[in-house]
């Protein structure tokens, strides 16, 4: 349902007029350095205000509440000069705050100069531990994870080099800079301490990667982050992935056609088999692959899983997690769980000779089963089996689908516009059908785009396809048969959605230029 709800910026603008004070919209507005320096981090955030420009020998500042004299008179007070108030909202306000102090500034001026120290990398584990607790230190690294968390991103990013600490998120697979403060690498040894406590991983251990679990409950939605910290030169490098409950685990919105969801369907009613995702790392295999698993998640079905890692617990269903360190690798497990009876079973990913062999034996005696493959396309995933030393007789008789993806931005439907695209792709765009964008608004963060959605294509092994398989074709040779019967490259799928008003021109050329470019 369409959210009508009036946005920040038109509620402000009511505001104004009814208590007679001008607004000022933040977005995308910047401050002078020397405007910025006026008024301390810790003042700023106290009074929720932010400083905008120095006008006839007095501060201009945008606050919430500009018509509060007494806060006003306070501020005055405090800074030592005459200060003016317009009206701008309190996210505008938030944001501004956090794009030029940076994420949790007032929290770090908080900190002790022992936690600032340079040699804070060289300190004992007990020292690290105590710095890591120290009450800034926790909430600073609770601001980032909350802040990642509110603009939904999926991977925190903290990476240390010669003169900085580098923080970037990945919202709807992008990376973009966070605006931190200058002096955050002071406290870098202290805030990748307080994320191995949370996790925890060893502290005083900083010369081999680590991984790390945390997990908390954030709004009342459960947050699974998965930590792993890696060796360099100028301090240890965090990246954190964020796993809400939150999973869209149904089929119908992952983003398939209709035509292609009845064929999929029908798939996943079959005994026997195997169903293939190949893709990129983040290109929503694993998503995928769970929709599949409670869409034939019934009391009557046993399905048993092996993943690395485990990523979203299912309930009714049996999950497994390899242990690399003890042996627990997918060809033992697959092997151990072939003894529980199961109908369905679903191996994380096929990365050896061993483990495809098993999993196609298995489909062979009457076993359902899912995994996922690193190709760049679905054909190459035939041929991909064969090179790993796989008979074509057991890829043609076990392989049902294969399905190659990636994740596409969405337009945001509240600022959607219809535009002329005057770029020149190629292979079915049709110039003559209506293409949109997004314009650029507070919900979206004036990137014009909302969430993400699937670009596909399916390649059902019928039996021209199983005949190109016994004999050894090329990929190039099985794309071109697929083609003709009907198969969609992840390119024209795209145009589909391009036409369908879900993406743009820009996007889709984005994430296929490499494969369908070549």
């Amino acid at each position: 349902m369409e959210d009508q709800r009036p946005t920040e910026s038109e509620q402000m603008a009511a505001l104004s007029k009814r208590i007679g004070v001008p607004y000022v919209p933040l977005r995308g507005r910047s401050s002078a350095p020397e405007v910025l320096r006026a008024v301390p981090t810790r003042v700023a955030h106290f009074y929720g205000l932010f400083p905008l420009e120095w006008r006839d020998g007095a501060l201009v500042v945008a606050m919430s509440h500009p018509e509060d004299a007494v806060t006003v008179d306070d501020i005055r007070q405090v800074l030592q000069t005459d200060v003016v108030a317009v009206l701008a909202g309190q996210e505008e306000i938030r944001d501004a705050f956090m794009r030029h102090y940076g994420v949790g500034a007032e929290t770090l001026d908080e900190l002790s100069p022992e936690a600032s120290s340079g040699a804070a990398a060289s300190r004992d584990a007990e020292d690290l531990k105590a710095s890591s607790e120290d009450a800034s230190v926790v909430k600073f690294v609770n601001q980032l994870l909350l802040e990642a968390l509110e603009k939904r991103a999926t991977d925190i990013h903290l990476e240390p080099y010669e003169r900085e600490l580098r923080v970037r998120r990945r919202v709807d697979g992008v990376l973009a800079d966070v605006s931190v403060p200058a002096t955050i690498q002071r406290f870098q040894a202290a805030i990748v301490s307080r994320i191995k406590v949370m996790a925890d991983l060893d502290i005083a251990e900083r010369r081999l990667p680590q991984d790390g679990r945390i997990q908390r409950k954030v709004a009342g939605n459960d947050v699974d982050m998965r930590v792993s910290i890696l060796p360099t030169p100028f301090g240890e490098s965090v990246t954190i992935r964020l796993l809400t409950s939150k999973l869209f685990l149904d089929l119908e919105q992952l983003g398939f056609f209709p035509q292609d969801m009845a064929y999929l369907e029908s798939l996943l009613e079959k005994p026997h088999g195997i169903i293939l995702l190949t893709g990129p790392t983040g290109s929503g295999k694993t998503t995928t692959l769970y929709s599949f698993l409670s869409k034939i998640n019934r009391e009557d079905a046993k399905i048993i899983t092996i993943e690395d890692p485990i990523e979203y617990q299912l309930r009714g269903i049996t999950q497994i997690q390899v242990q690399s360190k003890i042996g627990l690798d997918f060809a033992r497990g697959l092997r151990s769980m072939l003894r529980h009876d199961p109908d369905v079973m679903m191996v994380g990913e096929i990365r050896d000779l061993e483990t495809a062999e098993i999993a196609i034996r298995v489909a062979l005696t009457g076993h359902l089963v899912f995994s996922t493959l690193h190709t760049n396309d679905a054909p190459g995933a035939v041929t991909r089996l064969i090179d790993m030393g796989l008979e074509p007789f057991l890829v043609s008789s076990s392989l049902e689908c294969v399905i190659a993806q990636r994740l596409v931005r969405t337009i945001c439907r509240h600022c959607k516009e219809e535009y002329r695209y005057e770029g020149s792709p190629a292979d079915g765009f049709q110039k003559d059908r209506s293409v949109f964008r997004g314009r650029g608004c507070e919900r979206c963060g004036f990137t014009g785009y909302y969430g993400r959605t699937t670009i596909y294509e399916l390649l059902s092994i019928h039996r021209d396809i199983r005949d190109q398989i016994m004999q050894r074709s090329s990929s190039d040779q099985i794309r071109r048969l697929a083609l003709g019967r009907g198969m969609k490259t992840l390119r024209q799928c795209g145009w589909e959605k391009i036409h369908a008003g879900l993406t743009t021109p820009e996007e889709v050329l984005r994430v296929t230029m490499k494969e369908e470019d070549a």
